[in-house]
């Protein structure tokens, strides 16, 4: 059987996705990345509780050190990203860079054949050979838009053992497995800010201090100050504290002006984007215009789409204007279950 290297966070999905290549006859190892020194997924109480699952399994247990990358790679980008007006989403950086870069090399260098993760998505080899990236069967859980960065390499040594199941359904394993994981609540934040102040975390991380600049209105107008750029979210409606005849929303940021546009909630509609940074997963590159779906946000609906290649870049051009297109997110293109493909706003 293959040898298996299992990334364990020590919540329930990778705990059981140990459990079930245990079963299967595989020769595995538990390896848990340690990613920062915060309280959190990737912390070292993650470490110990991993460990714990993997002596109760009866396998091998071990931490590799990742916190220089995950700095490097997640943190940096994400507190620069939103210096310059964008919104990045960590969870896909860490994916690419740490689970599926580090974890992946260090495990093919000492001999393992696959690493395996409790994601719930699927991989299978498509008719043309290569391998495809498919969404987990429960649309709940599934979490293919965060792996739309997975190159052929890494999806050849990749095996997703839940993508199969319902997250009720892995529960229920690890209670009949005496897991004391199994009710771990899923963590909802973003792991090195885990009390959600992204403003705050990016003071600290970088030295910057907070730049006021003005809110203005749809025509230019200015309607107040802000208190830096890096405090607001386009959609975002709380706390921006201007008050007018109408709700305001964050509709466009400018890092070069240091401005934040608002505008009403119509204004937060458009049909058409434009992305970069592109992965493709079901071919090898874009040569002609193709009709698809597209989320551009995590357990967003699916919109149909006509996706235009421009060089290294692509436009995208939605059937109907979707809401609160985020720079620095990611657009990841469907056809019915299988991904296509994906790459990050502008």
């Amino acid at each position: 059987m293959p040898k298996a290297y299992i990334a364990m966070s020590g919540g329930v999905d990778s705990s059981v996705a140990a459990l079930l290549m245990k079963r299967a006859g595989h020769d595995i190892t538990g390896v848990t990345l340690r990613l920062h020194d915060l309280q959190g997924c990737g912390s070292a109480d993650d470490a110990q509780e991993a460990a714990s699952v993997c002596a109760q399994l009866g396998v091998p247990h071990t931490i590799w050190d990742g916190r220089p990358r995950f700095r490097a790679s997640v943190m940096d980008h994400f507190a620069h990203s939103y210096l310059q007006g964008r919104t990045p989403n960590p969870c896909i950086n860490c994916n690419r860079y740490l689970k599926f870069g580090m974890l992946l090399d260090k495990a093919l260098s000492e001999g393992a054949d696959l690493v395996v993760t409790g994601h719930y998505a699927r991989i299978e080899r498509g008719e043309n050979g290569r391998w495809l990236l498919k969404k987990g069967l429960s649309e709940q859980k599934d979490q293919s838009y965060v792996l739309y960065n997975l190159t052929q390499h890494q999806l050849s040594h990749m095996f997703l053992p839940l993508g199969k199941y319902t997250k009720e359904e892995i529960r229920d394993m690890a209670r009949q497995a005496g897991f004391a994981n199994a009710d771990k609540p899923d963590s909802q934040d973003i792991c090195f800010v885990p009390d959600g102040a992204y403003a705050r975390f990016i003071w600290d991380h970088t030295g910057h201090s907070p730049e006021p600049g003005d809110f203005i209105d749809m025509d230019g107008c200015i309607l107040g100050r802000h208190g830096g750029i890096e405090c607001y979210t386009i959609g975002q409606r709380k706390g921006i504290g201007i008050s007018g005849r109408h709700p305001y929303y964050v509709v466009a940021k400018n890092a070069d002006r240091n401005t934040v546009m608002l505008g009403e909630d119509e204004d937060l509609y458009r049909d058409e984007l434009y992305a970069d940074d592109l992965n493709w997963i079901a071919f090898e590159n874009l040569k002609e215009p193709i009709r698809c779906a597209a989320r551009t946000r995590y357990h967003q609906p699916e919109t149909p789409c006509t996706v235009y290649p421009q060089g290294d870049r692509v436009r995208v051009k939605f059937d109907k204007p979707i809401r609160a297109i985020t720079a620095g997110q990611a657009v990841v293109f469907y056809n019915g279950n299988t991904v296509l493909g994906g790459g990050c706003i502008l």
